[in-house]
């Protein structure tokens, strides 16, 4: 059941990803059928929050308010990463859990999930510029960086920002039904589900290491994408026998050169994606993929989506010409 609903605020609370919480669960939407949910905004830290664009937020509720919610909802806020946490706000979130109701963080609201002990053993997820803190800081947990949301049981954590709409949503189809669920994205003006996760997000160029030994190769590939290169060939290139190669191009790169290729191969993909007109078959062909089901392939398989979502997503609309 998903009647009663608290959003959970600290300190510095996002005002954003705070407004997603009260979108989807805040709004009486009866007047269109659609089910009304018990909402409460519950201050953790007195009655009045600063949030992190300088306005303050004022509510009644406190922490007692939690002890009755099917949903406590916990939003993104500045320095989640690195605060600590009032001890009666993880004891009740743990008590949420512990008599079956369900926890869900949007971005960096994971942190507060992680510091009451809820993302020990779980998959989970935040912003992809958060995910590798929170894997360090909570060692226990399984931080997927690539999704746009984990359902993870009782526990469910969702990426950056818009992230946290599709993890409400999902929960949302979950109680009620896809027809409640996508009744309410029409209402917001958003997709009921997003293909793909955080990968397609990421700005991720490879990094520029000192390369003593194989820099000049990588140059060489980098103007070759649309080639077949094999080891021996780049080895050739390089002047160098295909055993030491390997090794010198592992060491100096941190990958091994098929990886490094179809990373670069990727990178160029997606920019022709965003910047271009030409057909798949034509970026395929340029960036070494051969053909367009194997760029499909490789770019489901790095990116999480297709190249069509990939350009629908980034590329928007086409502009619409005046008439004469």
């Amino acid at each position: 059941m998903l009647k009663n609903v608290a959003a959970l605020l600290l300190d510095e609370v996002h005002p954003f990803e705070l407004g997603v919480l009260c979108e989807v669960f805040g709004l009486d939407r009866s007047d269109e059928g659609l089910p009304v949910h018990d909402f409460a905004v519950v201050s953790a830290e007195g009655p009045v929050l600063q949030t992190h664009a300088g306005f303050t937020i004022s509510t009644p509720h406190g922490l007692d308010r939690l002890e009755e919610a099917d949903l406590v909802a916990v939003p993104a806020g500045s320095h989640f990463m690195d605060r600590e946490y009032p001890k009666e706000v993880l004891d009740a979130l743990r008590r949420a859990v512990d008599r079956g109701a369900r926890v869900l963080s949007v971005c960096s609201g994971a942190y507060v999930l992680g510091a009451a002990g809820l993302l020990d053993g779980r998959r989970c997820t935040t912003h992809w510029r958060h995910a590798a803190e929170l894997a360090r800081r909570f060692p226990r947990a399984a931080v997927e960086p690539d999704v746009l949301y984990v359902d993870e049981g009782p526990v469910i954590t969702s990426a950056g920002t818009a992230a946290g709409i599709d993890a409400c949503l999902h929960l949302v189809r979950q109680a009620h039904g896809p027809d409640v669920a996508n009744a309410i994205a029409r209402r917001m003006v958003v997709p009921p589900h997003r293909d793909g996760g955080q990968a397609q997000y990421i700005k991720r160029p490879l990094p520029r290491t000192a390369c003593d030994t194989v820099g000049g190769t990588l140059a060489w590939m980098e103007r070759h994408l649309d080639q077949e290169m094999t080891v021996e060939q780049l080895a050739a290139q390089a002047h160098m026998s295909p055993r030491t190669f390997a090794r010198r191009f592992q060491q100096e790169t941190g990958t091994t050169p098929y990886r490094w290729l179809l990373r670069q191969r990727v990178l160029l993909a997606q920019h022709l994606l965003e910047t271009s007109d030409e057909t798949m078959d034509v970026i395929a062909g340029r960036t070494g993929f051969g053909n367009a089901a194997a760029l499909r392939h490789q770019f489901v398989k790095s990116l999480g989506t297709t190249p069509n979502s990939y350009r629908r997503t980034f590329r928007g609309p086409t502009p619409v010409s005046e008439a004469a």
